[in-house]
């Protein structure tokens, strides 16, 4: 079963930046397509980006220019750089292994104040 472990969040001014991470376990990391989303409250969850095992990145339009998605193979960790942040990123940010969807991790909050 796969293990995911987000971590990196909290509360940041608006303008300020943070760095997420994502440790996974239980299926073959280097192969995977992993992704970041997001779910503020009383919203549906939304895609944010997304980088495959070549290291190719997509980036949702809203965050194009301030958000980087990375991985470490050998760490079998999936990083978000988050900079330039506003009050629209305010959510629970989760990763996901897109070739075991099913599984998702606790999740960190990022808060944006103004």
């Amino acid at each position: 079963q796969e293990q995911l472990v987000e971590s990196g969040g909290g509360l940041v001014q608006a303008g300020g930046s943070l760095r997420l991470s994502c440790a996974a376990s239980g299926s073959i990391f280097r192969d995977n397509a992993m992704g970041w989303f997001r779910q503020a409250p009383g919203k549906q969850r939304e895609w944010v980006a997304t980088i495959t095992s070549g290291g190719i990145t997509h980036y949702t339009t809203s965050v194009k220019g301030r958000f980087v998605i990375s991985r470490d193979n050998t760490k079998n960790t999936v990083y978000l750089q988050m900079n330039s942040l506003n009050a629209e990123d305010t959510a629970v940010y989760y990763c996901n292994d897109l070739n075991n969807p099913a599984f998702w991790g606790q999740g960190t909050q990022v808060t944006v104040s103004s």
